[in-house]
């Protein structure tokens, strides 16, 4: 089982190109507000995050993340 650190670690690595304003990277950080990301980068973001671990992530949890760890641990959540 992927636990919450291997999420957050490949979160990180997988924003390392799309972070153009070269924020640095935590948990705290904002997926739009901060990394600037577009809703159709955030979409290919998170099928990407799928295509990595094999898993499906329900579009109607992304209003209620806006953070590199609040992401995580959704994704989390899910996969337990």
């Amino acid at each position: 089982m992927v636990d919450y650190q291997e999420y957050l670690a490949f979160i990180y690595s997988a924003l390392e190109s799309l972070n153009k304003k070269q924020v640095t990277l935590s948990e705290d950080t904002e997926l739009v507000g901060d990394i600037g990301l577009s809703s159709l980068e955030v979409m290919e973001f998170i099928e990407k995050i799928e295509d990595h671990f094999d898993i499906s992530i329900p579009l109607n949890i992304l209003p209620d993340v806006s953070t590199i760890g609040e992401l995580a641990k959704k994704i989390h959540q899910l996969n337990l």
